[in-house]
């Protein structure tokens, strides 16, 4: 049996420098830049998402969760940074979660989801039924119907859609991109100023991150609509968070997992 190597601790020590060093460089590039803050913590949170299924069938469960976990991690991280992000409940709120994710169902299948509209004008190639089917996040299908593994992974999706998206996906359309389309220079524009160039590229950016396009835009206007009328983020990640929520337990309960 081989010895295990020894770890001399002035060099465990050293490494453990080195790693603090970048973790506090990165915090310092953030601190630095604002459009930094609002924006890489969404971007890792994308390319987390691109991961998943491309490790094969397991790793786009894995890749949800490690995403959860990653988010969550670089939620608290900004939070100091970005003086907007502050959740806030209202029942103006609550009403607009809940008619989104009623309004999000209601709407299926009166218009094309974005892979079939992507096909038809020619930008895509056309899935077949087997290949959409094989595409579902169902962890019952991949882990065994009621398996304790299967249900990790969705309680995961539930509360990571509904704590952790909210905040990092509001601070990135809301209050950068929204803002950034008025003026490069996005903090001398306030949350509550309207415009309709903004607003509207805003939501297509948003709807077009979606398979339910339609749906997503619609959401988009409803959610700027609360920032415009309030002046601040709280009362959009409240509902965006209350809509997460409503539809993961949709999607639980009936087996919708197509919106997943």
């Amino acid at each position: 049996m081989s010895a295990r190597p020894y770890a001399h601790p002035v060099f465990a020590a050293d490494r453990s420098a080195r790693r603090t060093f970048r973790v506090n460089s990165i915090f310092q590039k953030l601190e630095a830049s604002p459009l930094l803050a609002r924006g890489a913590p969404f971007a890792a949170f994308v390319l987390l998402t691109f991961c998943q299924g491309k490790f094969g069938e397991a790793s786009r469960y894995w890749f949800y969760f490690a995403k959860t976990i990653v988010g969550a991690w670089l939620i608290w991280q900004v939070r100091p940074l970005i003086a907007e992000l502050k959740w806030k409940w209202s029942w103006e709120a609550a009403v607009v979660g809940v008619a989104v994710v009623v309004m999000w169902v209601g709407i299926d299948g009166y218009y094309p989801r974005l892979d079939r509209l992507l096909s038809q004008v020619g930008l895509a190639k056309a899935k077949s039924e087997t290949e959409l089917a094989s595409e579902l996040w169902n962890p019952h299908t991949r882990f065994g119907q009621g398996s304790a593994l299967a249900w990790m992974f969705i309680v995961t999706r539930v509360l990571g859609s509904s704590i952790v998206a909210p905040p990092l996906e509001e601070v990135f359309y809301r209050s950068l991109v929204y803002r950034y389309v008025v003026r490069p220079d996005f903090q001398s524009v306030p949350l509550g100023q309207f415009s309709w160039a903004p607003f509207l590229i805003t939501a297509v950016v948003f709807g077009s991150a979606h398979q339910e396009w339609l749906a997503g835009i619609l959401c988009a206007f409803a959610y700027q609509g609360l920032v415009c009328r309030h002046k601040r983020l709280g009362e959009a990640i409240t509902a965006h968070a209350i809509t997460n929520l409503l539809l993961g337990l949709w999607v639980v309960w009936r087996g919708a997992w197509k919106f997943w």
